[in-house]
């Protein structure tokens, strides 16, 4: 079995001081995907940010303080992927990602409109390019696991407030339809939706209006994988009991 989660931290360093390594030590987990570390390499110095047995591997915005994403894992990788070779996702630090024999696991972060009309014309850009990655993905000879915050809900069951989203950043009908191409067109398979198809099961909650107590969520973190790994699904869970961020841990289970 391989078990990978998955967590927007909103700061690694913040998402430690609230226990996020004291949970990560009981998960028996393979591998970890985390983005937003909003931290670079030589501020990790204390032992907490590097667990026993683990490697760690991170790609740090340009920008201090900013982005990030990293990947934990227990299994040693044929090569890491520092970024996709286009500015936005290299400076940004928005992507990375660890190759095995057969199959590769990335940790991505998709940039959010939410701030204003020109993150948003960001965002159609890296989505754009993106797609073209996932596309290369695809052809080649492997499976690949897409792990990470791509700032999008797929359907009204993976939001609280369908209508009143709709034109807002994470919910736009570009978006949506960009998602849904990724998923209905062109194959990938949304592991978490495989295994539960429940409503109200939310991965990202606002920190305003009591969002969390209420549940009013948005699910826009995801594990994508090629369609090789559809029928290896064993289990997913979303993780709630203690708030190490904004987000929520989401682990799924595979069989390899």
């Amino acid at each position: 079995m391989l078990r990978i989660i998955s967590l927007n931290v909103n700061g690694l360093r913040s998402a430690a001081k609230k226990g996020f390594f004291d949970w990560f030590a009981d998960q028996s987990a393979d591998i970890v995907c985390l983005q937003e570390i909003k931290v670079e390499e030589h501020q990790l110095d204390d032992p907490i940010f590097s667990p026993r047995g683990y490697y760690r591997y991170m790609l740090s915005a340009e920008k201090k303080g900013y982005s990030g994403v990293a990947i934990y894992t227990r299994i040693e990788p044929l090569k890491v992927h520092y970024g996709l070779g286009w500015a936005l996702a290299d400076t940004e630090g928005r992507y990375i990602q660890i190759d095995f024999p057969k199959f590769s696991v990335a940790s991505v972060y998709l940039p959010s409109g939410a701030s204003g009309e020109e993150r948003q014309v960001l965002k159609y850009e890296f989505m754009e390019k993106f797609g073209k990655d996932l596309d290369r993905f695809q052809k080649s000879n492997r499976d690949f696991i897409i792990c990470g915050d791509i700032n999008i809900v797929h359907k009204a069951i993976d939001i609280k407030n369908w209508k009143s989203n709709q034109k807002n950043s994470g919910c736009l009908p570009e978006e949506r339809a960009w998602l849904n191409n990724l998923l209905e067109e062109k194959g990938w398979v949304d592991t978490f939706r495989v295994l539960n198809q429940l409503p109200e099961q939310y991965t990202w909650w606002s920190n305003r209006g009591q969002a969390r107590d209420k549940n009013v969520g948005w699910r826009i973190d995801y594990q994508l994988a090629t369609a090789g790994f559809k029928d290896r699904l064993l289990a997913t869970s979303v993780y709630k009991d203690t708030w190490f961020s904004d987000h929520a841990p989401l682990t799924v289970d595979y069989e390899v």
